[in-house]
């Protein structure tokens, strides 16, 4: 019962709870933002290159004809998809600047002013002279 009572402490503690939130909610901003990449953007930039579907651009690697789409071509060989890899390299550059946003307003929304810091305490030697010269003034 000991290892099961060790485990049981572990997948509570605040930690492991907050990761496992931070993933699940990352995996549905992961998609999201594959969408607005996949389903915005790329068809943008596709319709400024003169139409053309990032997605299917791929040098083949076996042989296939050039004028395949790459579910076909992957069919029947290897295929270099390099189309694929530019899509997967816009959405993590963008993903990349999100969160980078967002832990910069987090960020500036934990700074607090610094505390103000107290006077140094004045010497002993100091506060002697003047009690000394406030008595002679008396």
């Amino acid at each position: 019962m000991g290892m099961m009572q060790d485990f049981k402490a572990f997948a509570v503690k605040g930690n492991v709870v907050d990761l496992a939130v931070a993933v699940i909610i990352g995996t549905a901003f992961g998609k999201i933002v594959e969408s607005l990449v996949q389903d915005i953007i790329m068809p943008v930039v596709g319709k400024i290159f003169g139409g053309l579907d990032f997605s299917n651009y791929y040098l083949p690697l076996n042989d296939q004809a050039a004028q395949l789409t790459l579910v076909e071509a992957k069919k029947l060989g290897a295929v270099f998809a390099y189309g694929s890899f530019i899509t997967i390299l816009i959405n993590f550059l963008i993903l990349a600047f999100i969160i980078f946003q967002m832990v910069r307003i987090l960020s500036k929304l934990k700074k607090e002013e610094p505390p103000v810091e107290a006077a140094p305490a004045t010497p002993e030697d100091i506060v002697l002279l003047r009690e000394i010269r406030d008595a002679l003034k008396k």
